[in-house]
């Protein structure tokens, strides 16, 4: 190697001597470092290439000039116009060798096909781009100098001595052979793809090739993936097509639909572990999407096709695999949730079916399990094979709301659903002989709530579930406060605080009672008088669903005395206020002390009307059916179902016997009854009682909503002042929904009813308009 100042010992050459000696000694250590570098470079070799470029690229003179106007130009490009030029033809010498070297690869490559093209590709890559390293390194003055101005002034294909390399490599080798390496690259994959073992880590080397040379012409700093997208993606993806289109055509003719989905499952698995392990990231999407559009998008019609199919076998598993499938194409699931919404809706109407031969003695229990046991079986599907999702859950809850309200069942009357909902609820929440733990119960609630959800009239449920209320907190007949308060909870949540706020009162009513009560006792034993054991309950008019008494009534002497002292102790403490007594819901309890051969006297559980009708016969033995009726006062429609009891039960014998109880009877006190308990309830309901209150409780409903929809409508146009006929419907039928769903006939006829009596007036074009 020349020594290292000899650079500096040329000034006196012309320049194309000096770059033809400088290049001859920089070309053998950049061959060497090219071809040989794995055997290694002396450091005295290294930095004397270093200084030759250095040395070379800062020298003064160039091509002997030293004029006044070579000067000018040297000022205007910094005073090293000698420098510049210099390097100008340092650049282009290395350029032409790295052609040079790479045209003779390309010759080399033409001996290689397949896999050993890949090694050859891969290990010249390797060992170019290694070497472009150092070489840049040694020509690190060119860079900071020369390349560098040239790349501010804006010229054009200038790149640092590393890019330099790469762009030849792209432009002599690369874009000869590339079609030929990604040949090679997706005979490897699709090897891999029919089971073989390959060494995919040259696939890897590969795919850091082609995104290394994705070069921005504009700036050498940034690289674009653009070389990797044409020359590997675009293939690639093209190439997956063609097999798994292949592939899945095949597959489906010779095998079933559910195990055909379990191939195109793992394939897709396969695809997305292929990306992780050896493939860009930035390929996954739209590798993703073709073979989503491959493996299901062209085969969804015959997996929609045996969802059905799935669906009546409870394959829950392949359900699952179908729906993760179809999950992944564009409306790919709409089909699939409208057929399951189907087949929930003729599973509903089916269960009530079964459970329904007769639909006014059909127990509420029966009834709301039967619709429970529906939305549980598919509420549990959708969370297990269809991810919970929402749209599948709205197609149960539309499935639901429809064989909930028109059922077999709700044909008999389209407040059925409610009502038993409200009547199995009643069962829940009333003292009972079979006890139910608080968890159980709170946990069944819960249930009804479900159901609840579901239910369009939900101003039917309330007045039913009011009523009910109503007679448990008269008759102290709930199970538990606690629970109690749990449901006004529950119904408040789902339907807001108007909803739940008379039955809230109607708990305040009984709490104000108790301390009442108690004052009451402590008044009584003030005065020394020893009266009945007694206990009153106040209920606002405006709260309680309750209606006066349908009869007269003359209540006993010592009910009598109680009552009035009650009354003026009431009056005492608020003055102005009107009792009106609920005598149909009132009870007691009267000792049977005249029942021969008792081990102890029987306690008849009896409602006012029976207590008021068995003190007669204290005093004598037989009474009459008009001598009865004319001392208590009842018509027949309280008296006969009240004596009805007693006879049924054999505390009083009637004669003639076997005469219906009716004017002309006569009745004697049984002094031979027998009963199993001592304690005999007598005060029980008729079923006549039951469907006359039943008959009450839908009349109400109507009466209500006329008055609901009224007050909306007026609502609705004291905001808006004019509307549309049409509109002012539609907006009325949103806004009462959440109670009931209204018929659009009674709101036509409601708004006449307003117009009638002057809160509308009718305008040009079909509006309406609002009188204050």
């Amino acid at each position: 190697m020349p020594p290292m100042n000899s650079f500096s010992a040329m000034p006196s050459q012309t320049v194309p001597d000096d770059i033809d000696n400088t290049w001859n000694y920089l070309q053998d250590g950049i061959t060497k470092i090219m071809t040989n570098l794995q055997e290694g470079i002396d450091l005295s070799t290294y930095m004397g290439i270093y200084t030759a470029v250095h040395n070379f690229c800062t020298s003064q003179k160039a091509s002997g000039f030293n004029s006044n106007a070579n000067i000018s130009t040297g000022a205007h490009r910094g005073g090293t116009s000698g420098a510049h030029l210099l390097g100008e033809d340092l650049y282009k010498k290395l350029t032409e060798y790295l052609s040079r070297h790479l045209e003779e690869l390309y010759i080399q490559s033409k001996a290689h096909t397949d896999e050993a093209l890949l090694a050859f590709y891969i290990r010249e890559w390797h060992r170019y781009t290694v070497a472009a390293k150092y070489i840049h390194h040694l020509f690190r003055y060119l860079n900071r100098h020369w390349v560098k101005r040239e790349m501010d002034e804006g010229k054009k294909n200038i790149h640092d001595v590393y890019t330099l390399h790469l762009v030849r490599w792209r432009e002599v080798l690369f874009e000869r052979v590339s079609g030929k390496v990604m040949d090679a690259v997706l005979k490897l994959v699709e090897k891999q793809r029919n089971g073989e073992t390959i060494e995919h880590n040259q696939i890897k080397q590969v795919v850091d090739s082609f995104v290394s040379l994705g070069l921005d012409e504009t700036d050498s700093s940034k690289t674009t993936l653009d070389v990797y997208r044409y020359h590997f993606e675009r293939p690639f993806l093209e190439a997956t097509r063609k097999f798994y289109q292949n592939e899945s055509k095949q597959f489906v003719a010779e095998n079933s639909v559910v195990e055909y989905m379990k191939k195109a499952e793992a394939r897709l698995l396969e695809e997305a572990e292929r990306v992780d392990v050896y493939l860009h990231p930035d390929i996954a999407s739209a590798l993703k999407k073709a073979c989503n559009e491959v493996l299901i998008s062209e085969h969804s019609a015959i997996l929609r096709d045996e969802f059905q199919v799935l669906l009546d076998n409870d394959r829950e598993e392949d359900m699952a695999r179908m729906y993760s499938l179809l999950f992944r194409i564009s409306d790919g699931l709409e089909p699939l949730r409208s057929k399951f919404e189907a087949h929930v809706r003729k599973a509903g109407l089916a269960a009530v079916a079964k459970v329904a031969a007769d639909a006014d003695k059909l127990e509420p229990k029966v009834y709301v399990d039967a619709l429970l046991e529906i939305h549980t079986q598919y509420q549990g599907l959708v969370k297990r094979a269809f991810n919970d999702e929402a749209e599948f859950t709205r197609s149960l809850d539309n499935a639901c709301r429809e064989f909930v309200n028109r059922n077999e069942v709700c044909k008999s009357g389209s407040n059925k659903s409610p009502e038993l909902l409200a009547k199995y609820t009643d069962v829940l929440l009333r003292k009972s002989g079979t006890g139910v733990e608080e968890s159980e119960l709170e946990k069944t609630l819960v249930q009804i709530m479900t159901v609840f959800k579901y239910i369009e009239d939900k101003d039917v449920f309330q007045k039913f579930y009011s009523r009910m209320l109503a007679r448990r907190l008269v008759h102290s007949n709930s199970s538990s406060d606690d629970a109690e308060t749990s449901m006004i909870s529950k119904l408040k949540e789902a339907c807001g605080f108007e909803y739940t706020n008379k039955l809230q009162r109607m708990f305040q009513d009984m709490q104000i009672s108790k301390d009442l009560n108690t004052g009451f006792k402590e008044h009584v034993q003030t005065l020394g008088i020893k009266g009945l054991d007694s206990s009153y309950s106040i209920l606002g008019t405006g709260f309680w669903p309750l209606t006066p008494p349908g009869t007269t009534f003359n209540p006993p002497e010592e009910i009598s005395a109680d009552n009035d002292r009650f009354s003026r102790f009431y009056r005492n403490k608020h003055e102005g206020r009107k009792l009106t007594w609920l005598w149909q819901l009132c009870k007691g309890e009267v000792k049977a002390n005249y029942i021969k051969n008792a081990k102890m006297p029987y306690t008849f559980q009896v409602s006012v009307y029976q207590m008021a009708v068995l003190l007669l016969f204290n005093e004598k033995d037989k009474h009459t059916y008009e001598e009865i009726a004319s001392t208590t006062q009842l018509n027949s429609e309280s008296l006969d179902p009240s004596l009805g009891i007693l006879v049924k039960a054999k505390v009083l014998l009637l004669k003639p016997d076997g005469e219906k109880v009716g004017p002309g009877t006569t009745f004697s006190l049984n002094y031979d009854f027998k009963n199993k308990k001592f304690r005999v309830n007598l005060n029980v309901g008729m079923k006549s009682e039951t469907k006359q209150e039943e008959a009450e409780t839908n009349k109400t409903i109507e009466e209500d909503r006329k008055l609901l929809l009224q007050s909306a409508i007026v609502r609705i146009m004291k905001a808006r002042k004019r509307m549309k006929h049409q509109q002012l419907v539609s907006e009325t039928i949103n806004q009462i929904r959440q109670r009931f769903v209204p018929k659009v006939a009674d709101i036509k006829k409601c708004i006449e009813i307003l117009l009638d009596k002057e809160y509308l007036e009718r305008l040009d074009d079909d509006d309406l308009g609002y009188l204050a």
